[in-house]
């Protein structure tokens, strides 16, 4: 995948505090099924998968099909215990994937 993901994360937190996160794909997700005007097929080219890991684990999944529109936004919430790394990993359904990361301290 060619495409570039943005990332809204705070940078602290208070211990055991709910935090927002949100992530963008820049992503045409083409289903397969468009035509162009002389009537050529559009390649499909789908984001398949979103998973969010933090500090290795796991806390946020999402499985994304063709009706998903281009540029997938997410939003969604993770309790913060400790200072760690979220992992936003980005996978399409050809193999391919992007990865962008976000520290956060525990204040």
């Amino acid at each position: 995948m060619r495409n570039s993901i943005h990332v809204k994360a705070p940078r602290t937190a208070a211990k055991n505090e709910v935090v927002r996160l949100m992530t963008k794909l820049n992503h045409p997700m083409e289903s397969g099924w468009r035509r162009t005007l002389d009537g050529k097929a559009v390649p499909k080219a789908l984001a398949g998968r979103f998973v969010c890991l933090f500090n290795g684990r796991e806390v946020f999944r999402a499985d994304l099909d063709a009706g998903t529109a281009s540029d997938p936004y997410l939003s969604f919430h993770a309790r913060i215990a400790e200072s760690g790394v979220f992992r936003f990993l980005w996978t399409g359904e050809d193999g391919s994937a992007i990865e962008k990361q976000a520290r956060i301290e525990v204040v």
